[in-house]
């Protein structure tokens, strides 16, 4: 299946580059856009790898991590004066990989840039189904839809009537955990950070109660108000002082999946959370997750979903920035909550 591209044309390559590691709060000015040139064509000896065009590019809070200097992650960090990376979908270019050839999309990591050359190919897959549009690889079906599959399904362990609150859940993530929740016959409450969301949280995504936290004073008081009788599930998306009022508000024997902690992405110096005691006296199971521990129900997710998809039971919203030039800004964003939505990068047309 791998094929060569017609010709070796050069082309301007504009790339998104780590100027420096970050201290602090992420900013616009520790990357640099840049351009440079590159053939069409893959180097002569290069066995296995694909040359891609990038088409979506995914802005995702983890992406911070990689960007200080830190090197007991479970993921390395971009290294400055380099391409960061993350999850795109792209179109095939040229090849020297049996399994994926001249003309196929792919999803998968990839540079920040507008070709890339791709040698580390194991987790790439290639898109079978082009009746879904293209940018949800990224999405819905991409990391973030299969964060919420696994972190709902298999950390939570859900039961139909379990009350459920979701923090970011108007994000990438926390849209989806929200409407599989209510397909489950569960009781769906979400917080987020402006009118616009709360709306689209209950008139758009089918939550049954939604409320701007920038608006409580009292985080805990807040959640006693929507969940007077506790809470059986809480998907923690942002860590902080939502985590902590959330632990004083569980019910006995209630699930806490830590899904990311967006609040304190650009702390250096993170607060420490005051009422953990609360997983002893109610007996609570709290656990972190990474989606790709999970990688074998991959295939069971991708059918799940893109059938819900299909039949009009879920809907997915983005938030789309033309043109790799806005990369860094859209990526900012994430942690200021500009974004409605999965935020995705358009860099090209196919």
């Amino acid at each position: 299946m791998a094929g060569e591209a017609g010709d070796g044309v050069v082309v301007r390559n504009k790339q998104v580059l780590l100027k420096n590691f970050m201290v602090g709060s992420a900013k616009e000015s520790d990357m640099e856009l840049r351009e440079s040139t590159i053939s069409l064509k893959l180097p002569p000896g290069t066995e296995g790898a694909i040359l891609v065009k990038n088409l979506y590019l995914s802005c995702d809070p983890y992406m911070r991590g990689r960007m200080r200097e830190y090197y007991e992650s479970y993921i390395p960090p971009f290294q400055p004066g380099k391409p960061i990376e993350g999850f795109g979908v792209s179109k095939v270019i040229d090849s020297t990989n049996q399994k994926f050839g001249v003309g196929d999309y792919i999803t998968g990591l990839t540079g920040w840039e507008e070709y890339s050359i791709i040698t580390r190919t194991e987790q790439l897959r290639k898109v079978e189904s082009l009746d879904i549009p293209l940018s949800y690889h990224v999405g819905l079906l991409g990391m973030p839809g299969f964060t919420a599959y696994v972190g709902f399904y298999e950390i939570c362990s859900p039961k139909k009537g379990d009350c459920v609150f979701i923090s970011a859940a108007s994000g990438a993530v926390g849209q989806l955990v929200g409407q599989l929740a209510k397909l489950h016959g569960c009781f769906v409450v979400g917080s987020a950070g402006s009118a616009d969301k709360i709306e689209l949280l209950k008139h758009k995504l089918g939550y049954d109660e939604a409320f701007n936290y920038k608006e409580e004073p009292d985080l805990v008081a807040a959640l006693k108000r929507y969940f007077p009788n506790g809470i059986d599930i809480y998907f923690d998306n942002v860590g902080g002082e939502m985590l902590d009022a959330a632990l004083v508000n569980m019910k006995v024997h209630g699930r806490i999946a830590v899904c990311g902690m967006v609040s304190q992405s650009a702390v250096s110096y993170p607060k420490g959370i005051t009422n953990l005691y609360m997983l002893v006296t109610k007996r609570l199971t709290m656990k972190g997750f990474i989606q790709s521990d999970y990688l074998h129900l991959f295939p069971q997710f991708l059918e799940a979903v893109s059938n819900l998809y299909k039949q009009g039971k879920i809907v997915y919203i983005e938030d789309m920035n033309e043109g790799l030039e806005n990369g860094p800004a859209a990526f900012i964003g994430l942690f200021s909550g500009k974004n409605i939505g999965k935020q995705v990068v358009h860099v090209a047309d196919e």
